[in-house]
């Protein structure tokens, strides 16, 4: 959807051009770009402006930052969202274990996308679906959603740059170590599209930190925290170590405890962009994690 911002120059400022302003403020080529076609994008103390304008002290730069993406073809299906957070310029929601985050080959209306995609409709507001860090298809908990192309921009490069600090809740197999840091590279397995392996020789890095929180027949509740994002990047560092994920289809299909693998995206500590104000946002834990410890 479209997003009009106002900033105040500071004294600091004072003396960039326009288009400096904004490249600071997190707006991405591809926005810039989609602005030029708008009389009415750079508006200075009430007047038109462009980019070459230099800042002043005290001046008020309105900004108005379109659209730049059309609506995925994505069904809206109404269903019933675990909001933890919206504003004008993102949504935050708890997802659910067994749910997928997008539509794809069998998976056409039973997605998050498709509810979301529904909840955006009942609002009235036209906002393609910008999922900033991804979960699994069995993984809960936390995800941010970007309601905005210049909120989008803003959030994709904090991840980018490790500026989201993801906590994650994982149950494993096994007596853990009460803490440690696995750095291992992780590849794509040939024989396979979707599975992994700690590959030291062709392996993007990976590190994961983990701490022991509590011991329940023979199976650790971890807190994790990750350096990277690698596809799978917590499923196989522990498996790697001998704390498998258990209830895993791919890495190990023991289902005895648990339906699914017990992995929930706990906690993210990030900025809010535009405002620059530091947010917490925290998902309870799930009654299939939380009834075993």
């Amino acid at each position: 959807m479209d997003r009009t911002v106002t900033y105040q120059i500071s004294e600091q400022e004072e003396g960039l051009t326009v288009l400096e302003y904004l490249r600071r403020n997190g707006f991405s080529r591809h926005i810039l770009s989609a602005m030029k076609t708008d009389k009415d994008a750079i508006l200075l103390n009430g007047l038109h402006a462009g980019g070459r304008t230099l800042l002043r002290e005290g001046d008020l730069l309105r900004i108005h930052v379109p659209e730049t993406e059309s609506g995925e073809n994505i069904v809206p299906v109404p269903m019933r969202l675990s909001i933890l957070y919206e504003d004008q310029d993102m949504l935050v929601v708890n997802k659910p274990a067994d749910m997928p985050v997008h539509p794809s080959y069998g998976n056409y209306e039973n997605t998050l996308a498709n509810g979301v995609s529904a909840y955006f409709q009942a609002k009235g507001i036209n906002c393609p679906f910008r999922c900033i860090n991804r979960l699994d298809r069995d993984t809960s908990g936390a995800l941010i959603l970007a309601k905005n192309a210049l909120s989008a921009s803003i959030l994709s490069s904090q991840m980018k740059n490790r500026l989201i600090r993801r906590t994650y809740l994982a149950v494993v197999k096994g007596i853990a170590p009460e803490k440690g840091t696995v750095s291992a590279p992780i590849s794509r397995v040939s024989s396979s599209v979707i599975k992994r392996q700690v590959d030291f020789a062709e392996g993007d890095p990976a590190v994961t930190h983990f701490e022991r929180l509590a011991v329940s027949h023979d199976h650790s509740l971890l807190e994790i925290h990750l350096e990277t994002g690698r596809t799978h990047q917590i499923r196989v560092h522990m498996g790697y170590l001998g704390y498998p994920l258990p209830a895993d289809y791919l890495y190990c299909p023991d289902y005895s405890r648990f339906s699914r693998q017990p992995l929930h995206s706990f906690q993210l500590v990030f900025t809010r962009p535009v405002t620059g104000e530091s947010l917490c946002i925290t998902a309870p834990v799930p009654a299939d994690i939380a009834e075993k410890f």
